[in-house]
């Protein structure tokens, strides 16, 4: 994981062998405060959705995600990974203790993909497109038939419905040039999966 200041990412990672990592709701309601105490202080939230055994997070980075610091063993690396390794470390340990297991949760690399691609000198944006299918994951796995009924996702904040104060909405509305009524219009349309392939 390299971030460069001002650019937009999709983070991710999932359950060891698809392994569940959320078993209730207050496993998805303590990560969400991991994200905040962690991720929030060195990075702009711009949206966020987690599933069952898997979360997605798009972040825009910034300079204090790219500051230089020593790992544990010794070896530089970016604040926002660091505090990502920290996060998912101390949620690993809740999950052990509360269903009296050992060993990993996450698989061990989490991913951040840049939502950016220069083709013949045009800098092409998946910004949009990647905010869309984050949200729509619930959707697609069956949990619910309305993005909006989703709870553990950001999309009820944007779409009005619910007062979070983890994304940076104006962020996103800037980046976009969107407005929230052709926000919510186009989220529920279907992600082209060639560019789904994009985000990963």
């Amino acid at each position: 994981m390299n971030l460069a200041p001002s650019e937009f990412y999709h983070i991710y990672n999932r359950g060891n062998n698809q392994q569940p990592i959320f078993f209730n709701d207050d496993n998805y309601l303590f990560f969400i405060q991991k994200i905040r105490t962690q991720l929030l202080p060195v990075s702009n939230i711009i949206a966020w959705c987690l599933m069952p055994n898997h979360f997605h997070l798009l972040i825009q980075a910034n300079e204090e995600s790219v500051k230089e610091r020593n790992s544990f063993g010794g070896k530089p690396m970016q604040e926002f990974a660091y505090r990502t390794g920290i996060m998912l470390s101390s949620y690993t340990q809740a999950i052990n203790k509360q269903n009296q297991t050992s060993g990993s949760l996450f698989q061990q690399k989490t991913k951040a993909k840049i939502l950016l691609e220069e083709i013949n000198g045009t800098r092409i944006s998946y910004l949009e497109n990647c905010f869309y299918y984050i949200h729509q994951n619930p959707l697609a796995a069956h949990l619910v038939t309305d993005l909006k009924d989703w709870p553990f996702s950001s999309y009820p904040d944007y779409a009005g419905l619910r007062n979070g104060t983890l994304c940076n909405k104006e962020v996103f509305f800037a980046a976009t040039g969107l407005s929230s009524e052709q926000l919510i219009h186009k989220s529920s349309l279907a992600v082209n999966e060639k560019i789904i392939s994009k985000f990963y």
